[in-house]
């Protein structure tokens, strides 16, 4: 199949495609070498072990940590569970009087959950609201903060449904203010954006694998050493990872993570400059053709592949996406977008119902070519157009999306 004829993928915040030096530097440690990185008695295991070694200090590198702060898991979803509950038995467990447990709004469903999940071990969830812009008002978190002694503050770096990048460096320094513990969910920021733990003051830390062009089944948490941050683990096992997440490493996957942080590390400014000029490029040509575009969320503080767009006329983002098939696009989390209801990101952000569900979701990529972004515009104007006629010619109107904030 030609290049021309392939579906043109702008669903970047979803999943990554692998890097073909990622998918190289895994080959060998499927096929040569396969052995257990923890059978450290023969020569095979003692190769595998180094590999994770290896892997581990470009995991590091990425966020500017130290190689024994990263514990792998498998996948930001793991990562978050173990950074939020396992921080809040942990304190329990030594008679802590801290119980206030504060994230937003706009989180990561597995963030938003885990944080409720604590109400039954005695803890307070405390969910705070968005600006309009998709921003968190710094003196909203500070009354939150005040008003009773808080364990831990989970803030998402890079939102992943509308792009906007939270101010962690300010965020980190108000919850250590306060004494509290300072968890990030960086999934979608790694590589993205610069990163790093001592200037935002992140105690925790949770990364993605095929958010970075890695492979799937694989992610880490960060966990500051110095000072200590202490976690019960998750579930039981032969001691791995420092005894806070047992289980075989699976050697292939980590060493691709590494190569992708790796990558990530040497090649992210040049990523982020071309993907910010697809991006520009593609809303230029849908925003000529489509009069009324709605840029959802701040358009300062955005990740550099990110466009949340609102369609007007009444239609809907699944009309649109039923009518230009060749375009994968999403309308929110890949976790949740299944769902009729609109996006819990975008009702946070107080949109009117029928902008939420006339929303699409936009990443760009490392591998969006120029003719890919044009190819995709000109397919949703016109799936825009035909599901307008269709509307039209069934008598159904909408509301008149707002502006947004950030416009």
């Amino acid at each position: 199949m030609t290049r021309a004829n392939r579906p043109i993928y702008l669903d970047n915040h979803a999943t990554t495609p692998a890097d073909p030096r990622v998918l190289a530097a895994m080959r060998p440690w499927w096929e040569e070498n396969f052995a257990n990185p923890g059978s450290v008695e023969h020569e095979m295991g003692r190769a595998a072990e180094a590999a994770v070694a290896e892997a581990r200090a470009h995991v590091a590198e990425l966020i500017g940590a130290e190689p024994s702060e990263i514990l792998f898991t498998s996948g930001a979803t793991e990562a978050n569970n173990l950074a939020i509950k396992g921080a809040a038995r942990f304190a329990a467990a030594q008679g802590t009087e801290r119980r206030r447990v504060i994230t937003l709004a706009t989180e990561h469903k597995c963030v938003l959950e885990s944080v409720k999940d604590l109400k039954a071990e005695g803890f307070e969830p405390v969910i705070l609201p968005v600006r309009a812009d998709g921003l968190l008002d710094l003196t909203v978190l500070e009354a939150a903060l005040a008003e009773a002694p808080t364990l831990l503050v989970s803030v998402m770096a890079v939102n992943n449904e509308i792009g906007v990048v939270q101010d962690l460096e300010a965020i980190g320094a108000l919850v250590k203010h306060h004494g509290a513990l300072f968890h990030t969910d960086a999934a979608q920021a790694a590589g993205r954006i610069p990163l790093d733990v001592a200037e935002i003051r992140a105690d925790l830390l949770s990364l993605s694998g095929h958010k970075v062009y890695g492979p799937k089944g694989i992610g880490a948490l960060y966990v500051r050493r110095r000072p200590r941050v202490r976690l019960a683990p998750l579930f039981s096992g032969g001691g791995q990872e420092r005894g806070l997440r047992s289980g075989t490493l699976p050697a292939p996957l980590v060493v691709g993570f590494g190569e992708a942080c790796r990558i990530a590390a040497l090649e992210g400014p040049l990523d982020t400059g071309r993907i910010a000029g697809q991006r520009d490029r593609f809303r230029s040509a849908l925003e000529a053709a489509v009069p009324g575009l709605v840029v959802n969320g701040s358009t300062e503080a955005r990740v550099a592949g990110n466009l949340s767009v609102s369609f007007p006329g009444g239609v809907t983002a699944q009309d649109i996406m039923a009518a230009a098939p060749e375009v994968c696009v999403s309308t929110g989390s890949a976790c949740s977008s299944a769902e009729v209801e609109p996006s819990y990101v975008l009702q946070a952000l107080d949109l009117p119902p029928a902008q939420a569900r006339a929303t699409l979701r936009i990443g760009v990529g490392r591998f969006t070519s120029p003719l890919d972004v044009d190819r995709a515009a000109a397919a949703l104007a016109a799936a825009w157009r035909r599901a307008m006629e269709s509307s039209d010619s069934n008598g159904a109107s909408g509301d008149t999306p707002r502006t947004s904030a950030a416009e």
